[in-house]
């Protein structure tokens, strides 16, 4: 507990420490265009003691050489001015990459977090599939083995609490058993995707997040092969994973309030932001960041556009699960 306070606590001093690099930036910016101001003021005014000096003849001789002294000091300070000009903006530039380089960390951090997540669902139907009432509603599907399945899966359904709904469904596609919506029970699914290629491939198959109407809500489906004691596929077990459990991810991430971050699937659509209206709507494929990341030239580094920062990362997955190609994408100003 310790190690995750100190953890959320280590985040929050860094988007503090950003934010206040920021607000830096902008009194240096602010600092240096007074002091341009100031310089080019002393030179008008030695420009115009010159002037008046020259008209006053011989009694103007002594406010010459003040006005002489005045112009050498202005073009002294405003090219000491040019100097620290270049040498703040450099300053500016290298705080503006480790701003770039930390939310790159954010970017890289996030997408791990909900890879790590996505894996354990990835572990939990192939493991759910292997158990003895599972396989014994489809090796001999009679009302009471259908029963005992149906209660198997809903103790799992209560305990694991991030699942919409788990179905058994035969090798004719039809579900036979299901954790919650009993009326789907009798559906057929042979049709469906995810259905034909975990029966294809015998192995596990997993969809991109997309918007049920069963469950009324945004979900992701893991379907793993059931086998019997050959080896051989007698049916398939699917879960429904509920997208809402991943906002625990997203709501926890320390960024600025006027930052963005996005999640965004293969094809560049937004399927997680703080703002969910965006979800499944927003397509981000115009920013340079994402057909950086989404066309392979750079899975994980920045883009600098329009006065903010486009830190993007790839999913890498996570040991057996491989990702979905998405990509987080954190949006930070540098104004």
């Amino acid at each position: 507990m310790e190690a995750v306070e100190h953890t959320q606590e280590s985040s929050l001093n860094v988007s503090a420490v950003m934010n206040e690099l920021k607000q830096d930036n902008r009194k240096m910016e602010g600092v240096m265009k007074k002091i341009q101001d100031i310089s080019l003021k002393s030179n008008i005014l030695a420009l115009n003691s010159g002037i008046e000096a020259a008209r006053a003849g011989e009694a103007g001789r002594a406010f010459s050489v003040v006005a002489k002294e005045i112009k050498k000091f202005a073009e002294e300070s405003l090219k000491a001015s040019k100097e620290s000009e270049s040498i703040i903006k450099n300053i500016q530039n290298k705080a503006n990459e480790i701003i770039a380089l930390r939310t790159v960390d954010i970017a890289f951090d996030t997408i791990d977090k909900i890879d790590r997540n996505l894996f354990e669902r990835n572990c939990d139907v192939q493991a759910w599939a292997t158990f003895d009432a599972i396989k014994d509603c489809l090796i001999d599907p009679t009302v009471k083995s259908k029963k005992i399945a149906q209660l198997f899966m809903k103790n799992i359904h209560e305990i694991y609490e991030v699942y919409f709904d788990l179905f058994v469904v035969d090798m004719s596609g039809e579900i036979i058993a299901a954790a919650q919506n009993q009326n789907q029970v009798g559906r057929n699914m042979s049709e469906r995707e995810w259905f034909q290629k975990t029966i294809q491939t015998n192995d596990v198959h997993v969809t991109d997040m997309y918007y049920s109407s069963v469950a009324e809500g945004y979900t992701m489906g893991y379907s793993s092969p059931v086998r019997n004691d050959a080896g051989e596929i007698i049916g398939v077990f699917t879960t429904r994973f509920n997208w809402e459990f991943i906002y625990d991810i997203i709501e926890r991430v320390k960024i600025d309030e006027k930052s963005k971050l996005y999640v965004i699937n293969s094809e560049g659509y937004v399927i997680a932001s703080k703002d969910r209206s965006e979800i499944l709507k927003t397509k981000l494929t115009h920013l340079k960041a994402v057909q950086n990341v989404l066309s392979g030239r750079e899975t994980r580094s920045y883009t600098l556009e329009n006065n903010q920062i486009y830190a993007y990362c790839l999913t890498e997955g996570y040991n057996a699960y491989k990702g979905k190609g998405w990509s987080v994408i954190v949006v930070e100003s540098i104004l």
